[in-house]
């Protein structure tokens, strides 16, 4: 299995509003950078946006150490709340549902795929690969404007 690092970011002026993401793919030297974004989109959707979209644009199985400055992502992966709340149909608890279950729902079918090591990184700390991710994610949030 070949070994990417996956980087990302997303942005939003306003939330909701008008919205970018970036993501930055790494192989054997190389680099991909891949952006998009949306007019009426949240802070949120587009941070997962970035990674369900790095990781689809594998063509194969892979090893990915990805690279967010998202805890809400990290978080929602690695401590189990995604799959609890796909298991609860999609609430967080008995009163509240979750967002975004349509992502979280094609994240969850994409990390089946490959195997995917969540890594933090503090957003607009100098982290080179995260402050490049972040200026992909802005210059489409304001295109979207």
């Amino acid at each position: 299995m070949k070994t990417v690092e996956l980087y990302t970011d997303g942005a939003c002026s306003g939330n909701p509003g008008p919205g970018g993401w970036g993501a930055i793919l790494r192989f054997a030297g190389r680099e991909k950078e891949l952006s998009g974004g949306s007019r009426d989109t949240t802070n949120n959707r587009m941070e997962l946006t970035a990674v369900i979209s790095g990781l689809s644009a594998l063509k194969e199985p892979c090893r990915v150490d990805l690279y967010t400055d998202s805890q809400y992502i990290v978080n929602a992966i690695t401590k189990g709340w995604a799959v609890k709340w796909k298991a609860n149909g999609w609430m967080r608890n008995k009163k509240d549902k979750a967002l975004n279950p349509d992502l979280w729902e094609q994240l969850l079918g994409l990390l089946g795929q490959h195997d995917v090591t969540f890594h933090w990184v503090k957003g607009h700390a100098g982290h080179p690969m995260n402050e490049r991710c972040d200026q992909l994610a802005v210059a489409q949030s304001e295109k979207n404007r």
